[in-house]
């Protein structure tokens, strides 16, 4: 991998981790026009997924600090009700990533068509959210199993899963911005357990060498894109726009469809 590859891929990886249009639909997309393989290097990987956990961590270092303050007294307050819909969040992808793992990663094979398929799916989920009228209430406990599924679908390729959660958040009548607070701290944990998981799970010697530029041009792309597109992403849900990026991803699957049919 050389920096320009590393800064590429760290730009669409920080960008489309939190803009609603699907990092992992984007970065198939990637690899088939540009033929990148330095992707599937392990370590490069964990490098730009954890500037992007890095990232939200900045954007939201104070409300992190009061939930930890609060959880840590030990009461039942609004901060540990929040840790534990955090973690009810997290079942439906852990029981994706137990026992549907394989079957996940066949779908990250390069098919075009899936993928602009899936591109739609997220098209939808956020056109509905314009015709979403009541959003008068925080997330609750079942608000935040379903906004879970959500997150647990977004595991295939052309599924956006700040997309899907946001949208799920809102069309069940949460606050636009306790939906998108939730959507984004949810989702610090199962990267890093993913990350962890894939480090265990792997031959390192295996791993195609990375040189050290390239990381750390891959982490600055990726937690710079990430940061940005974060900060964004929070005022873009304020003012309901959502449905710009509902035109894109249309626009996006219909390409990757026709590419993969006609090319």
């Amino acid at each position: 991998m050389n920096w320009l590859e590393a800064l590429i891929l760290g730009i669409i990886q920080g960008l489309t981790e939190f803009l609603p249009v699907s990092s992992s639909g984007h970065l198939e997309i990637g690899k088939y026009l540009m033929d990148i393989n330095a992707e599937k290097s392990l370590l490069f990987t964990v490098v730009v997924h954890g500037a992007t956990v890095m990232s939200t961590i900045v954007v939201f270092w104070k409300d992190l600090i009061v939930i930890f303050k609060g959880f840590f007294q030990f009461k039942w307050n609004e901060e540990t009700k929040f840790v534990v819909k955090i973690f009810l969040s997290m079942i439906p992808v852990l029981v994706v990533g137990i026992f549907f793992k394989d079957s996940v990663e066949s779908f990250f094979d390069g098919n075009m068509v899936f993928v602009g398929s899936m591109l739609l799916v997220t098209a939808g989920l956020l056109s509905f959210t314009s015709f979403s009228k009541s959003n008068k209430r925080n997330v609750n406990y079942v608000d935040a199993i379903v906004i879970g599924i959500a997150q647990a679908l977004a595991v295939l390729p052309g599924i956006s899963r700040s997309g899907a959660t946001i949208s799920a958040g809102i069309l069940l009548g949460n606050k636009k911005e306790s939906v998108t607070r939730f959507s984004f701290l949810m989702v610090l944990i199962p990267i890093i357990g993913a990350n962890f998981v894939d480090i265990l799970g792997s031959d390192m010697t295996n791993n195609e060498s990375v040189g050290i530029i390239p990381l750390i041009v891959g982490f600055l792309a990726a937690f710079i894109a990430g940061w940005a597109a974060c900060t964004w992403m929070i005022s873009i849900v304020k003012r309901g726009k959502l449905i710009y990026f509902a035109i894109y991803c249309f626009i996006l699957g219909g390409l990757a469809i026709s590419a993969g049919l006609f090319f």
